[in-house]
Formats: C-alpha cells, structure tokens, sequence
C-alpha cells in the first residue's frame, strides 16, 4: 500500500514484508521516498536511512518515532532527499536475544536487494536509532563478520546502550534483563556479547554518536566510552554532548538542528563497492 504520507513530494510505501521468522508475525516496514527520480539533483544517489526504533526493546513501533520529533519526522527527511525505511523487530515479549539484532540485519539485507523495485540502492545505507534502537543500529553494524561491517556505509545513534555490563545488572525487571532473558549479572558473558563496545574494530562504517549530557536513562558515558573505544582501535566515531538534553531529547534547547546534523552526516557517506 502507498500513499503520499501526509508531506508534498514523499511517497510512503506501507507493511513491506522484508523478512519471515517461522513461528512469528511478519517482519514489516514502511518506505518514505522522494518523489520523483531516485536522485536528489539528478546526479547525485539518495541515501538510504534504515531506521530502527527506541522503546527498551520492548515497546515502539515503527509508526511512532519520538514525540520530540513529530509525526512527520520520516517523511520530512525524505522530503529533503533522504529516503527512509522504518522497520518493526521481534521485541523482548516476543523473542530475547539475539532475535531484534538479527532482525535489523535482515532488514539491511532486504535493503541492499530490494531498494532497487523502487528505483534505489546507488546511494549510502546508514542505520539510524535511538535508545535501545541506537543499540541495536551498532550492534548489526559491528557484528556478524566481515559482511556485517560491509553492509553498512554508516551509523547514526541517539542516546544508545553500547555496554549492557553496566546497567541494572542485579535488577530481575529491567529492560536489560527482560532483553537478555536475566539479570547481565548473572549472565556477564551473554551481556558482553550483546553489547556493542565489546566488537568495535577498525573496519567499523563510521558512526555518529549524539547523547544528552543530563540523560539519567541511558547515561552520556556510555556514548562516551564507545566513542573513545572506537576511536582507539581505529575506527571513525563522532561524538556530540548535547547540552541540557535528557533521554528522547528532553530539554534539547534545538531538535530540529540535531536532526539536521544527523542528515548532513548520512548525506556526507560514500557508499562502499561492492
């Protein structure tokens, strides 16, 4: 189903299946496009954005980004030229980990054949998240081999999770645990691989962290930290401390100039060779 998402000049093409998991609901997305020719000026491809959406692994939707940034928010990027699918994953009432993971590699790999139905796949593939989404964008970005580094010309992250070590690790109840399926106290092997400053590698696609510095959630240090581990192993990590911002941008004095610093990152991406 398409339709013209509610924004002059984008398209959005509804509950695209990009992946079957026997046992399970359909894995499904919408696709924001410019309309038009699959190029921004005529020469230039269009990015890709594969948004993977936050809500403590489990809760959200692919229909509901953050409030802060308003209903409109997939279709206004495709309005400037960056199209956009939004993805639903297994939550953790579903399935623990490393169901949501897998899931968002799945849709990246429906994304690097797929596109092309719709008059794409020339331009960069970033991943987009926030919160736990932004958690699970690094992760796929950085594991499953030489083909998941690959797969990817960037990452953008919002206030994600990157050490699942340290957070809540006695408490039976928390999203951590809920995620993992106990307590990461417990299960301090399966937290480590499940967290993304565990695989950072040189050969990572650069990535863009951005993190309210009076975020209590999801505290700054572990932007921090990832992008400090990055960094030293050689990879391409970008930071930005958002002053006065708490979790889901709370207290951001300029959102829409974080979300336009998060596009021109996708928009400066070189897509890879295959």
């Amino acid at each position: 189903m398409s339709d013209t998402a509610g924004v002059a000049g984008v398209t959005c093409h509804r509950d695209i299946e990009y992946a079957e998991v026997l046992g399970f609901r359909p894995l499904e997305l919408d696709l924001y496009l410019p309309d038009g020719p699959g190029t921004l000026t005529g020469t230039d491809p269009v990015p890709v954005v594969v948004h993977v959406h936050g809500g403590g692994w489990r809760r959200g939707s692919r229909r509901h980004p953050l409030p802060a940034l308003g209903e409109n928010f997939y279709a206004g990027l495709a309005a400037q030229g960056i199209a956009v699918a939004a993805i639903d994953y297994r939550l953790s009432g579903e399935a623990r980990y490393p169901a949501a993971v897998d899931d968002v590699r799945a849709a990246v790999a429906w994304a690097r054949t797929g596109l092309s139905a719709y008059g794409l796949g020339d331009g960069p593939l970033v991943l987009w998240g926030d919160s736990a989404g932004g958690h699970l964008a690094l992760l796929a970005a950085l594991t499953g081999g030489s083909a998941a580094s690959k797969a990817v010309d960037g990452v953008v992250a919002w206030f994600p999770v990157t050490d699942l070590t340290s957070l809540n690790g006695d408490d039976p109840q928390s999203r951590e645990t809920l995620f993992l399926g106990a307590p990461s106290a417990q299960v301090p092997g399966l937290a480590r691989e499940a967290s993304p400053i565990t695989h950072v590698h040189p050969d990572a696609p650069p990535m863009l962290l951005m993190h309210g510095d009076c975020d209590a959630m999801v505290p700054p240090d572990q932007s921090i930290r990832f992008a400090k581990a990055l960094s030293e192993c050689g990879g391409q990590a970008t930071l930005e401390l958002v002053p006065g911002a708490s979790h889901f941008w709370d207290g951001a004095a300029d959102v829409p100039g974080i979300v336009a610093r998060s596009a021109a990152f996708v928009r400066s991406l070189t897509p890879k060779e295959s």
